[in-house]
């Protein structure tokens, strides 16, 4: 229990509330600063589950890696994680196809499923299945170490250099254009990254905040815009003063920082449906910047 209420036990400690709100914070923003670009990517794509499925597939892995003795927070342990969602990637990139009568997100879901089904046997042969269980799906962001966070800043650093470099084929692509040179191997290419990234948010974040924070300020930034580049920029300011706001309540009322935040991401989502509906804003359909 104590690895989900945080401010309670910092101020028995007699810690700085402020020095201890800090490294979630960045982390935090940390994560946003890729999972908001990968959320746009998503909504034009139509795969709104997919980073769900990813972030269940890593936990899946990491889960795996447990059973056999490879401890949290390791390399090893993040290197099962990859595994398991480039394998994830490789379905996800060939289960796109025009010609057919299933929709991509009925394998995106499927994969969902067996992978929570998974997790959920798998941990039951483990001595702390049930607080590994509640770790995936909440995450650690409260106890997150700078170490961690310096990790997490230099992989997406090189990740998102990646992407912006390939940025036009990755945008054609998701906007549907199949038919662009080497699709599917543009498709494997971002799945594999956007499997990597959630590799290293699952630990800190949980599935649900990934999800959360992937996937609802694209959605708020695209109620009000079709400019992908516009939509970015709205998106980081969304989820910027969503997961900050999130962070410091946490800490003030002493409760569970993950399951607030993804609330107050699902409460950010309300504001912004609320604002479109008064302003009758109407973006059309996902763009080129």
């Amino acid at each position: 229990m104590g690895r989900r209420f945080g401010s309670g036990i910092c101020r028995a400690r007699g810690l700085n509330m402020l020095d201890l709100m800090i490294p979630p914070i960045v982390a935090g923003l940390v994560i946003l600063s890729i999972h908001t670009y990968l959320g746009l990517h998503v909504i034009a794509r139509g795969v709104i589950f997919v980073d769900l499925a990813f972030a269940q597939i890593a936990a899946l892995g990491a889960t795996v890696g447990f059973l056999v003795g490879v401890e949290h927070d390791t390399p090893m342990a993040l290197a099962f994680s990859v595994g398991f969602t480039l394998v994830g990637a490789l379905i996800f990139s060939f289960s796109r196809l025009e010609e057919t009568v299933v929709p991509q997100e009925a394998v995106i879901g499927i994969t969902f499923v067996v992978a929570s089904a998974a997790v959920i046997l798998i941990s039951g042969f483990t001595a702390e299945g049930a607080e590994h269980i509640a770790e995936t799906l909440t995450g650690t962001l409260i106890w997150v170490a700078w170490p961690e966070i310096i990790r997490m800043a230099l992989a997406y650093t090189i990740i998102g250099v990646i992407y912006f470099v390939f940025r036009k084929p990755f945008l054609t692509v998701s906007l549907g254009g199949h038919d662009t040179p080497r699709a599917r191997t543009w498709d494997f290419l971002f799945y594999a990254l956007f499997g990597i990234v959630i590799s290293f948010s699952v630990p800190v974040a949980g599935v649900l905040m990934v999800f959360s924070s992937l996937v609802i300020p694209a959605v708020v930034a695209f109620l009000f815009t079709s400019r992908f580049s516009a939509a970015l920029w709205i998106a980081w300011a969304v989820g910027t003063v969503t997961l900050v706001t999130g962070v410091v309540a946490s800490f003030q009322a002493d409760i569970p920082t993950g399951p607030l935040l993804v609330c107050m991401f699902g409460l950010a989502m309300f504001v912004g449906l609320l604002i479109r509906f008064v302003v009758r804003a109407r973006p059309g359909s996902v763009m080129h910047p």
